[in-house]
């Protein structure tokens, strides 16, 4: 029986510095389970390879254990046959990026557990960075915003905010832009930005760490049917922000005009509506989009009502957070993920092109891949402590046998993508992707 992992270095970005278990773990998991670990040796890493060994853990250039824990994609040359990967594969979409990855596993009778597909009973996910990745792309945001503004030649408390990695921890980003939010409660935005309204799309993990932040800001929350008449209600404190949280039945609405909005039906029928999210975006200043989304449904942001929303000269809405970051996706401008190093550009509305930093015509995006490396040491405990309870039975379990007696916990099982290089029965549909 196999008592041995693997925690391999983080390559695909220069900046990705989490880990999914961090010393801490390491140690209880050999001392109270007896297992063995192997650590990739790396550079970056937000905890050193000699907390690791300290902790237990061999520290070694190449990793020889026959399963393999890491965050992000893998490279091609860096799979084995027959070992078993755990990692956020990025593949139940069919994402074209990573199919070679995927065939490569297949070809090497390769094992595949993604974290993000383990569940419990309802298809809640238990183990992610969600909740970081709303945290650092609030963050980024404001401190987005504070650029923004600037070189529009108006100053505000935002550009007092720096970008989420350059915090020494999550603690000291929260104090920093809880100083902004007693700023602006005591004197205010300038006039011309009033009323200030933070949009949120969805109300999950990553949601919610967006609005942790936005939270630390004098803020009241309104419903998307206020928003829209918040206008007529004449002039507003300049010491106020407005956030309002979006839901599906905000966002679309059925092609039919007889038929009422249903959540199952839209999830079940998704081609059977269309966005409805245009009338809200001209009262937006940023826009942070933290919601579930894939080609099946309507996009809430097109490069045709950007253009026409520039055209007829309202500017309001300045950045857009894309925490959600599909390319092309729910919102369209994203041409693709940022880089930490690099994580802004601006899209001209009107040429259609994209300019990296923050200056320049037209919407400023946000849209950082990896935003919880952003929040390296605080994201990678946190998901350590809740894959910490799976551990044991991934290392140990025995993947020779059939997939319908092998023996995991069931939200992990439910994760296994890949089975001695086979798609198993619940991700057979992605066949049709890698042909």
């Amino acid at each position: 029986m196999n008592r041995k992992i693997g925690i391999r270095h983080e390559d695909k970005y220069a900046m990705e510095r989490r880990v999914p278990l961090t010393p801490k773990h390491i140690r209880k998991l050999i001392e109270t389970q007896n297992l063995e670990f192997e650590v990739q040796a790396s550079p970056k890493r937000i905890f050193r390879d000699d907390a690791f060994a300290q902790a237990g853990a061999s520290v070694v250039q190449k990793l020889n254990a026959p399963v393999i824990m890491g965050v992000k994609e893998i490279p091609l040359d860096f799979f084995e046959e027959e070992r078993t990967y755990v990692f956020f594969s990025h593949v139940i979409k069919g994402q074209s990026y990573n199919m070679p990855m995927l065939k490569n596993m297949m070809k090497l009778k390769c094992n595949l557990i993604d974290y993000e597909k383990i569940a419990d009973s309802l298809g809640r996910r238990l183990i992610f960075f969600g909740r970081f990745a709303g945290l650092a792309g609030m963050i980024n945001s404001l401190w987005s915003a504070g650029l923004r503004y600037k070189t529009f030649g108006i100053s505000t408390p935002f550009e007092k905010i720096q970008q989420a990695h350059k915090y020494e921890s999550l603690e000291d980003a929260r104090k920093a832009i809880s100083e902004v939010g007693f700023e602006i409660a005591k004197n205010g935005l300038p006039e011309e930005l009033c009323p200030f309204v933070i949009g949120i799309t969805g109300y999950g993990n990553v949601s919610n760490g967006a609005q942790e932040i936005a939270n630390l800001l004098p803020v009241k929350e309104v419903s998307p049917e206020e928003l829209l008449q918040i206008h007529k209600k004449g002039k507003l404190p300049k010491n106020l922000l407005y956030k309002v949280v979006f839901k599906e039945e905000d966002l679309s609405e059925p092609l039919d005009p007889d038929k009422e909005f249903d959540l199952q039906d839209y999830y079940d029928n998704p081609q059977d509506y269309k966005s409805k999210f245009e009338q809200f975006i001209p009262h937006l200043s940023i826009l942070m989009n933290c919601m579930y989304w894939d080609d099946r449904y309507p996009r809430i942001v097109t490069k045709d009502y950007l253009e026409e929303l520039y055209k007829y000269g309202n500017h309001k809405l300045t950045v857009i957070g894309d925490v959600t970051c599909d390319p092309d996706g729910s919102i369209e401008c994203t041409h693709k993920g940022t880089e930490i190093e690099d994580p802004i550009f601006v899209y001209d509305p009107f040429k259609r092109d994209y300019k990296m930093g923050h200056e320049g015509t037209g919407i400023l995006v946000m849209a950082v891949d990896i935003l919880p490396s952003e929040l390296p040491r605080e994201s990678s405990i946190a998901f350590g402590d809740a894959l910490f309870k799976y551990v044991e039975s991934i290392a140990t379990a025995d993947y020779n046998v059939p997939f319908n007696i092998l023996n995991l916990p069931e939200p992990v099982k439910m994760a296994v993508i890949l089975h001695k290089g086979q798609l198993t029965p619940d991700y057979q549909y992605i066949e049709e992707y890698l042909k």
